[in-house]
């Protein structure tokens, strides 16, 4: 079973974030795993060490400086890492086109048997690229799922809607994309970090030649904003509060 592993880096919540004339300062940002992509990548090397002869491989569109990224998920028990090397930041009809065209020139004409992807990216969670990669591949996905069980033929999934859980039978090839609690990431060992070393990371440098969909003109910090009152007596409270305007 070839099985692909759709990883992206977002900002450290514990990163200082600035904005420089409307930009974010990258420079002072330490960026990570989306943490929704570990429990895809978990997913991914359970079924490897389940179904005989399995390989999973990574695909990252990101800098340059994602390689650690990919060698801690090679660490997680990945088999290989293909890095889409950009210094322009897509939007996610961009990133979704990008890896659809490398997975066409690594497959071939057979498509990988499953795509596992993470819910949503933490940074701006559009949670788009999924569903486009899927459209593009011409295969059939389920988003947001919380429970999958794979056999040689079919994948029985589950995936919370609202009022319940919704139970589906999927065929292969497959593009899931993973929500928290469907697994328990592993945590690598001393070993497994050294075995990553030797693993191999393919640094495939790109070129976007067609435009955004969605371009970001600009950012700023949201400033919140508390203004306080005194009430003389009971009456005047109970006028705001009848007044909605008053509350803003």
């Amino acid at each position: 079973m070839h099985i692909a592993v759709c990883l992206c880096q977002v900002p450290d919540t514990s990163s200082v974030i600035s904005f420089v004339e409307g930009v974010i300062d990258f420079s002072r940002v330490n960026e990570m795993m989306n943490p929704y992509d570990e429990y895809a990548l978990e997913e991914a090397v359970s079924l490897k060490e389940r179904f005989e002869g399995s390989v999973v491989t990574l695909f990252c569109v990101a800098p340059p400086s994602a390689r650690e990224m990919l060698r801690k998920a090679l660490a997680m028990g990945a088999d290989r890492a293909l890095l889409l090397s950009t210094t322009e930041r897509p939007d996610p009809f961009q990133t979704a086109l990008l890896l659809s065209r490398v997975f066409a020139d690594y497959y071939g004409d057979a498509l990988p048997d499953l795509v596992f992807c993470g819910k949503h990216s933490t940074d701006f969670q559009s949670a788009q690229v999924p569903l486009m990669l899927a459209e593009l591949l011409g295969i059939e996905s389920v988003s947001a799922i919380i429970k999958l069980e794979a056999s040689a033929d079919s994948i029985q999934v589950e995936r919370e809607i609202e009022g319940g859980r919704e139970s589906l039978t999927v065929h292969y090839p497959a593009l899931f994309s993973v929500e928290k609690g469907l697994n328990a990431p592993r945590k690598t060992t001393v070993k497994a970090v050294m075995e990553a070393r030797k693993k191999t990371i393919d640094l495939l440098p790109l070129t976007i030649s067609e435009s955004p969909y969605v371009t970001i003109t600009s950012i700023k910090p949201l400033v919140r904003e508390k203004t306080c009152r005194f009430m003389q007596d009971p009456k005047e409270l109970v006028r705001l509060l009848r007044n909605e305007k008053a509350l803003f």
